[in-house]
């Protein structure tokens, strides 16, 4: 890629453009004699930044400066997306503009390396949305086809969940053996055991592919953002962790667009498992490209000399508590919002994926946003404020009809959107490297328990002629008790080193000079 542009020989212009700039990338010359030959070309490369190939060259003839800048970057998977961002923001320098980085960017400036794994573990999370939401999505389809009420569909949803605890060994491997060689082995099996419902014969065995494969990829999941907390600079691992949503947003988007195969007929929602089979594309590049974290490559170095200290009870017990309230709402919220615009609101499979498309892709927003407050202002004011008020707006979108629904699915989407990042980011930044994966893997565990609890629950009172509205609505002090316990328990961790918050960690190179 390059881009060329002139300017006119004016004095600010001058001093501006003879200057290395320090933005998205910062510059360095070497040429000592541009002082002395003032009209001589010069050319300024990389020091520091996220391109593969750098270099912008400035000559003055006739009149006017030259101005030429080449550079390659590479972002698996996502290059459509920050590509023109890149080049607008480099179009876009001019002297009246200040260093530093564009409003898109994460607060830190990133690496090559480091723009590389975090658009890999994009492409993860994609793969892993899907196969996450698979059966959340497909269920109320499946359980007609099979004859299936709302308790039997919370009763399968439950056993899914359960079988979180198949997933744990990946947790525990992964802080002995390396990040990378697990995370591998979980792209290819998730999307292939999962897309095995397409051949149930039944809804148990419906259920067993899931309680298999839906562990798999929440097991993909955590360890994708335990790379992300040990791969990103101090100040932008809340960044890092709103890309990953948006990136599963994404992906349970696809399982969501593929609805409307369920209307071609009784059995069309086995279409949807099928198209799981495609994130094995994702399973390949992973395997190719996705180097192991520096992090666990010292910690192994270090762990010959000192031992893994044991897990903070009362730092573990303090996140489960909020993983397993958080959850009570949010569950049963995604899991029954397809029966309840079926049979409540009367919608079609093409209507529920309309409504989900339109309500949660605004979710967006509020990712953004909330990664950029929590890095730059704080993480803990920002999840108290945003994880009760976002609950009491979807608890309200099953209470209200018409258009309050919609906009009330569609604020609380943004509003819960923005606790997401806060609340995801302290599970890997308080626990150091020897233990990071378990204690993730037991806080998303408490979360499954909490959510399983809440959609038996729901189940069986829905079941009982209740309307979803008031259930909902009940089920939202999960969240303010979650917003309790961060205000009274959680520290702030923004733009603090890991090994600042887990001094069990020990020698770790930080490079400093380059954030």
């Amino acid at each position: 890629m390059h881009l060329t542009r002139e300017w006119p020989d004016e004095p600010q212009v001058r001093a501006w453009i003879r200057t290395p700039h320090d933005d998205l990338v910062r510059e360095v010359t070497t040429d000592d004699t541009a002082s002395e030959h003032p009209n001589d070309e010069m050319r300024f490369t990389q020091a520091h930044g996220p391109f593969r190939r750098y270099e912008r060259t400035i000559s003055a003839r006739d009149g006017k400066w030259h101005e030429r800048t080449e550079y390659e970057l590479r972002i698996p998977w996502f290059a459509w997306l920050f590509a023109p961002l890149v080049r607008r923001s480099l179009a876009r320098r001019s002297p009246e503009s200040r260093d530093g980085q564009p409003g898109w960017a994460p607060p830190d400036r990133l690496d090559e390396r480091q723009v590389r794994v975090l658009g890999l573990l994009a492409a993860a999370s994609l793969l892993t949305a899907f196969v996450n939401t698979l059966f959340t999505q497909t269920v109320s389809f499946a359980g007609d086809d099979f004859g299936v009420g709302d308790w039997g569909r919370g009763v399968a949803g439950t056993i899914v969940r359960i079988g979180v605890l198949i997933g744990l060994p990946a947790a525990f491997l992964a802080d002995r053996v390396g990040r990378r060689r697990v995370v591998v082995v979980l792209a290819w099996a998730a999307p292939i055991v999962v897309s095995l419902g397409a051949l149930a014969p039944n809804f148990p065995l419906l259920v067993a592919t899931q309680a298999l494969g839906r562990p798999l990829g929440l097991a993909l999941d955590l360890l994708i953002a335990v790379i992300a907390a040990e791969e990103m600079p101090r100040g932008s691992r809340a960044y890092a962790i709103s890309v990953l949503a948006m990136a599963n947003g994404l992906g349970a988007g696809v399982a969501v667009v593929a609805l409307p195969l369920a209307d071609i007929g009784s059995d069309g929602w086995r279409g949807v498992y099928v198209l799981g089979l495609l994130w094995l594309l994702v399973a390949r590049d992973v395997t190719r490209h996705l180097p192991e974290t520096k992090r666990f490559e010292w910690h192994r170095a270090d762990v010959e000399a000192i031992p893994v200290p044991p897990l903070q009870k009362r730092r573990l017990a303090i996140q489960m508590s909020v993983a397993f309230f958080g959850n009570m709402l949010l569950s049963p919220a995604s899991f029954f919002q397809n029966t309840f615009l079926q049979d409540e609101r009367g919608f079609s499979a093409s209507m529920v994926a309309l409504f989900t498309i339109v309500t949660a892709t605004p979710a967006v927003i509020g990712l953004v946003v909330g990664g950029r407050v929590a890095d730059r202002s704080g993480r803990r004011r920002l999840a108290v404020m945003c994880a009760p008020l976002g609950a009491l707006l979807i608890a309200l979108s099953f209470w209200f009809s018409g258009p309050l629904m919609w906009w009330g699915a569609i604020l609380g989407a943004i509003i819960a959107a923005a606790a997401y990042p806060p609340l995801a980011v302290y599970r890997t930044e308080m626990f150091p490297t020897g233990n990071r994966g378990r204690a993730a893997y037991l806080i998303l565990a408490s979360a499954l328990l909490g959510g399983s609890i809440s959609l038996l629950v729901t189940g069986a009172i829905v079941d009982g002629g209740t309307a979803y509205g008031p259930v909902m609505l009940a089920l939202v002090g999960g969240p303010v008790i979650v917003a309790l316990i961060v205000a009274f328990t959680y520290p702030e961790t923004a733009r603090r080193e890991l090994e600042e918050l887990n001094p069990e960690d020990h020698t770790l190179p930080i490079d400093r000079s380059a954030q």
